[in-house]
């Protein structure tokens, strides 16, 4: 690490022998005055001089002769331009003005709304050195998506895991979340989650964001924990003129029945002389959903090879409030120097009540279906009776992102620097629960025994599992009760208070970093780049949980309660499940918990002590890496990558049968070395082929790493963390041929190799004592291959009419294999993909524009995958596959004026798990569909 910060020091000083070239600076706009990414400028009497403009449409060219010159500059969609210039000692700065259009043949294709978002996102995935997919705003907003998760899984070798129904946690080419990467304008983003590393992405409305880069062939200067790939969140720029935008909308979700309110501000301009620019985006989104479920957790039997030990219906109503607010500026000193203020601020409220019923301990049924229950239990999810809570579990998450940065021309150097803050919390406070238990005796061939509560268990088609009462005069009329009320539950009375508790939540990270970053060119042919990062990581979480008591019988049972009934004949797992009466939530919200005359209290650290922990991390890091072009066509890009961490960690090592607590912590330090080695070939203007051959790591999630001990003697568990555990690496190999078309589309082919070492997967083994032993663990090697293709294509070849038609279709495929994960015998396993790898990803989309008029149907494929490795084949979880249908339409009534409507989950697409076979449920939880109307303005001057 010295040398190479000895290095950055000596390039800087050798800074002094570049000074006395001309440089040209500026920015590529279009007809709005907004910047063009991607665009590449060239002068055109000078061989190998060029340039390619950044997300904002800036570009910056060293090393020109003093004199006349002519600059061409060319983009995907747009008319070419050319423009004569004068240089001389020094800086010169050209903006350069593009206007939409494309020849074709002896017709001028003129481009809508959505194909100029395509041709942004186009012309900077193009004219990327590395291996990348891009996405602009214009054409995210043509999609029928409300966050930018869900904006992501139509990317290419990219799906998301859902939450409530929307995209949250986002996987990169079958590598898990926390193996990817997740950045603001370049600035990394803390994670709200208590035990990972994984970023919400439902917390960022996708209107909120210009561009989406997923960088899937990382380069040295880029942080290098992404093994999947990382993702640039890249907000609004600053226009050259006035703009203002906004979306104003409502809609309907078809579970909850009630409205959906949406609204977004886009303000921008530039001041004093053009040296501020300035850009303000609010956004706000209201949305009362819920979702219908049912979970499941299977065993193996005697004489049935499976059958269900525990088995929940479950009623969600959920309210969530999102709203994000951005504001970045720039000011330009003069010509040589400028600075840029990045912030953006999210936040977003949920608001949850959940009733479930819980079959529990169910025996293995006998030959005519028969099972046990030890009990059934009854229980409502809830919070406070306030004014911020409202009787419901309120969890609170907010992320704020800070950066200033700045960009200075020394000579013909480039000195670039970012100071960065982030902060990410999720608070849940005074959420309750309150639980009733059904544990009667049950009277079987004239033995009156506590034998249990009779069930069918119906498993026929195990996909949907199905409980029904049993009478207890040995009829066993299958359905005579649908409710899981039937005989002794029949009577509320039966259901006696077994739990009443109140828990606090809180969870914080904070991200403080820095660069500096400095380029020198190497004459005419390339550059030389070196730079050194610092990032400084706090993480903690402090929970508690506590358990209160009537000090009378007031509320000894159910039917002394006031109820609310949620059976529905549309519950959408289907109408023969039903979940029943339960505890209101605002007669719990409204218990005054703190009356010592009325409630006895009493902390419960076994419940939350071994959960809290404090993590402390530094990485420093330093890169060299250079770019050369041999020719116009062959570049290739050679650089070193050298991280250094070192972490801290404070968890608790608790045994509940003796309250022994023990506070632990420890410390490791550790170096990665990352060679990286790109390589792009311009067959064409227009076919471009990349090869590259990186170095990736990803570290282990935050309380993994915690050296806590949860040892539950009640339970026979023993819950361990691995402070020994080696991050993640990765050598990876990655391939794209693309063959870009002038009238906006491409058709893409790659090809992935990935060479996984230390994978960490959760080992489930046996103790000595009989105790189910659950730890992190590292795995050996994984293997991943895939197969990348994408075709879109404005068809205006067609005849008439048919040339609005465009398709955008992409797929791929990965075949994983996992080795060095022991079963709970500890015999290797051989039967293992890697953990998060779906084989088949799939988007499509078939649209239809014309200059006024957007029509857009898409659909979203992903398999299924392991999710979470169990102690054999029969106990790994998988996520299941998925099958999303959206559609979408607008229509512009004037130039600035548009109004849209869209559908969501047209298919009812359940969030689905699996144990070991794709036909044993674990969980099926519904959603149903949503839409949405409204009207959507830009306004420029």
């Amino acid at each position: 690490m010295k040398s190479l910060i000895l290095t950055f020091i000596t390039l800087a000083a050798g800074v002094l022998t570049v000074f006395g070239q001309s440089t040209l600076k500026g920015r590529v706009i279009d007809e709005n005055g907004l910047g063009l990414p991607g665009a590449t400028i060239q002068i055109t009497d000078l061989d190998f001089v060029g340039g390619i403009s950044d997300a904002d449409g800036f570009y910056i060219i060293t090393n020109i002769p003093a004199g006349d010159h002519t600059v061409r500059v060319t983009f995907i969609g747009y008319a070419p331009i050319e423009q004569d210039f004068s240089t001389s000692s020094g800086v010169s700065e050209l903006t350069l003005n593009m206007e939409p259009g494309v020849v074709l043949g002896a017709e001028v294709l003129v481009l809508g709304d959505r194909l100029k978002g395509q041709a942004k996102a186009l012309n900077r995935q193009r004219t990327n050195d590395n291996i990348t997919n891009v996405v602009a705003a214009d054409q995210i907003g043509r999609f029928p998506d409300a966050n930018i998760g869900d904006a992501m899984k139509r990317i290419p070798g990219i799906t998301m895991q859902g939450d409530q129904g929307e995209a949250r946690n986002i996987v990169i080419r079958g590598l898990a979340p926390h193996l990817n990467s997740v950045t603001i304008n370049g600035n990394r983003i803390p994670s709200a989650e208590g035990d990972n590393r994984n970023i919400q992405m439902d917390l960022i409305p996708s209107d909120m964001i210009q561009t989406i880069e997923v960088n899937k062939a990382i380069m040295p200067d880029m942080d290098a924990d992404a093994i999947g790939g990382s993702v640039n969140l890249v907000t609004r720029s600053n226009p050259s003129g006035q703009r203002i935008s906004g979306t104003l909308a409502s809609g309907y979700n078809a579970l909850s029945g009630k409205p959906i309110w949406t609204g977004a501000m886009i303000y921008g301009d530039r001041a004093l002389n053009d040296k501020l620019g300035y850009v303000a985006s609010m956004s706000y989104n209201n949305h009362n959903f819920g979702s219908d479920n049912i979970e499941a957790e299977w065993t193996e039997g005697d004489d049935v090879d499976a059958y269900i030990e525990s088995f929940e219906t479950r009623v969600y109503e959920v309210q969530r409030i999102r709203r994000s607010a951005s504001l970045n500026l720039d000011y330009m000193f003069n010509e040589k120097h400028k600075i840029f203020i990045n912030s953006m601020y999210n936040w977003r409220d949920d608001w949850e009540n959940r009733y479930r019923v819980i079959l529990a301990d169910m025996g293995e049924p006998d030959a005519n279906g028969i099972s046990f229950a030890e009990k059934v239990e009854r229980e409502t999810k809830g919070g406070i009776d306030s004014g911020r809570n409202k009787n419901a579990r309120l969890e609170d998450q907010r992320t704020i992102s800070t950066s200033i940065s700045g960009e200075h021309l020394l000579g013909n150097a480039e000195l670039t620097w970012m100071g960065g803050w982030s902060k990410a919390s999720e608070e849940r406070l005074n959420e309750r629960y309150v639980n009733y238990v059904a544990e009667p005796e049950t009277t079987v061939d004239g033995e009156d025994e506590p034998l249990g509560i009779l069930f069918y268990q119906d498993i026929s088609n195990p996909r949907k599992p199905l409980f029904t009462g049993a009478p207890n005069d040995g009829s066993y009329q299958v359905g005579t009760d649908l409710s899981l009320g039937g005989n002794e539950l029949s009577d509320l009375s039966n259901f006696e208070l077994d739990e009443l508790t109140e828990e606090n939540q809180y969870t914080e990270e904070t991200d403080l970093n820095g660069r500096i970053d400095l380029k020198l060119p190497i004459g005419n042919k390339g550059f030389f780049k070196a730079g050194t990062r610092v990032r400084i990581k706090n993480k903690k979480r402090e929970n508690r949980f506590s358990e209160y008591s009537f000090l009378s019988d007031e509320f000894e049972s159910l039917d002394m309660v006031p109820l609310l009934e949620k059976t529905d004949d549309g519950f959408l797992p289907g109408e023969e499940y039903a979940a029943g009466s339960f505890a209101s939530n605002e007669w719990l919200g409204g218990l005054d918990l703190g009356n010592a005359g009325r409630f006895e209290g009493e902390d419960k650290p076994d419940e939350y002590l071994a959960d809290n922990y404090e993590a402390n991390e530094v990485v420093t890091a330093g890169y060299v890496m250079g770019k050369y072009e041999f020719n116009t066509k062959f570049s290739t890009i050679v650089g070193l990558r050298v991280e250094n961490t070192s972490i801290e960690y404070t968890g608790n090592e608790f045994e509940n049968e003796e309250d022994f607590v023990r506070e632990v912590t420890n410390s490791k330090n550790y170096t990665n070395v990352l060679p990286n080695v790109h390589f792009k070939y311009n067959a064409t203007n227009n076919l471009i082929f990349r090869l590259a051959w990186t170095n990736s790591l990803a570290r282990p999630n935050y309380f993994d790493l915690v050296p806590y001990v949860d040892n539950r003697i009640e339970d026979e568990e023993l819950f361990l963390g691995n402070p020994d555990l080696n991050p993640t690496t990765s050598m990876n190999i990655d391939f794209m041929a693309e063959q870009y078309f002038e009238s906006i589309g491409l058709i893409g082919l790659g090809y992935f190799n990935k060479n996984v070492e230390h994978f960490i997967y959760v080992s489930a083994t046996e103790n000595a004592a009989g105790f189910d032993v659950y730890q992190p663990q590292n795995g050996g090697t994984g293997t991943i291959n895939g197969i990348e293709a994408s075709f879109q294509r404005q068809l205006d070849f067609l005849p008439g009419a048919l040339k609005g038609l465009g398709v955008y279709l992409n797929y791929t495929f990965t075949d994983s294999k996992a080795e060095g994960v022991a079963n709970e015998d500890g015999d290797l396993r051989d039967d293992l993909g890697l953990p998060g790898t779906a084989r088949n990803l799939f988007n499509a989309s078939l649209s239809y524009e014309t200059k006024k008029f957007i029509a857009r149907v898409s659909i979203n494929y992903s398999g299924d995958y392991v999710d979470e490795v169990g102690g054999d084949a029969f106990y790994d979880r998988y996520y299941d596959e998925q099958f999303f249908l959206d559609v979408n339409a607008s229509y512009a009534f004037t130039e600035n004026w548009r109004f849209f409507l869209e559908a969501n989950n047209l298919t009812n697409q359940p969030l689905r798990y699996y144990q070991g076979i794709q036909e044993r449920t674990m969980q099926a939880e519904y959603y149903n569909a949503r839409i949405n109307a409204g009207l959507k303005f830009d306004l420029f001057k």
